[in-house]
């Protein structure tokens, strides 16, 4: 891997380009990712891996049921995607087969590593490492991923109002006609009523409170969301419901296609760390379902916005 002039690489047809990157990876799950980078590098056999190691990064980086969240949509043919915040590639390889190129942003280098060596077969990757709001692109996409990173502009967008102008400066990037897909936990996910901590600051009852000892890391309700979404010019919103999250989705429900009543599981895991149960969340869900309100009790949304 010999850095060029324009400060770009190939890992075998990837190309992963170095022009916008800091020298610091600015996000990451620590040394783990080390032994991530190894299994591919080493075409390890994932299902190997996530039968004998149960640490909640391997299974949240590994396991094939990341894809349940998009391998049901029909992308249009031909398309271009803009993935922003690409993790360790879980979703990554699923756009190169679904699309006809995949640009991916990610903040670290050891990450687009992953990505690449993920990938390596694919001639339809480019991996860019450095920060969205300081990466000039020179085209526009028919869709652009927001997959688990909304609610860290406020981490990495350095203005008054972080979320919205994060948004209006990605939406730069879309089609007019292109779709920003977006998955994001609800700040008022039932679980979070039920004893799970917070999943970013690891809190009870946090985002529930609407976040009083941290402004970093931000989740949203439906109308928070849409609202924000409406005031960048997104006017037309399809909601979906991933259960039990988008992290892990074994569902995925929608307005048009909600619950009923003893669809949704008995009890919803907390994988990353433990958890109370305060309550029969199935017998809640099903008041809920039944009171016609799973919109604003669902644990995380999927949302397509036009």
């Amino acid at each position: 891997m010999e850095l060029n002039k324009d400060r770009v690489i190939y890992i075998e047809k990837v190309k992963v380009n170095l022009k916008f990157y800091s020298g610091v990876d600015q996000y990451s799950d620590g040394d783990i990712e080390k032994e991530i980078l190894e299994i591919f590098k080493n075409n390890i056999d994932i299902n190997e891996i996530l039968s004998q190691d149960n640490r909640w990064p391997v299974l949240y980086h590994l396991a094939p049921q990341r894809r349940n969240l998009l391998e049901w949509y029909s992308f249009k043919d031909g398309s271009t995607v803009l993935e922003i915040g690409a993790g360790c590639g879980a979703l990554t390889g699923l756009l190169c087969e679904k699309n006809n190129s995949v640009v991916c942003i990610e903040l670290s280098k050891r990450r687009a590593e992953i990505i690449a060596h993920r990938n390596a077969k694919k001639d339809n990757l480019e991996i860019i490492v450095g920060n969205i709001n300081k990466i000039i692109l020179d085209r526009e996409f028919d869709y652009i991923t927001l997959i688990g990173v909304l609610e860290y502009a406020n981490r990495f967008t350095d203005t008054l109002n972080p979320v919205e102008d994060f948004l209006l400066h990605i939406k730069k990037y879309l089609k007019k006609d292109g779709i920003l897909i977006i998955a994001i936990e609800n700040k008022f996910g039932l679980k979070y009523w039920s004893g799970a901590a917070e999943d970013h600051t690891g809190r009870f009852f946090e985002s529930i409170e609407d976040y009083p000892n941290n402004t970093d890391v931000i989740t949203f309700g439906k109308e928070e969301i849409r609202n924000i979404l409406k005031d960048v010019g997104f006017h037309n919103l399809d909601f979906y419901y991933p259960i039990p999250d988008y992290k892990l989705p074994i569902h995925i429900f929608s307005d048009n296609y909600l619950p009923s009543i003893g669809q949704i599981p008995d009890f919803i895991p907390n994988y990353d760390r433990e958890r109370y149960k305060l309550f029969n969340e199935k017998l809640v869900y099903n008041n809920i379902i039944k009171n016609k309100c799973f919109d604003l009790f669902a644990n995380s949304f999927l949302v397509f916005c036009k």
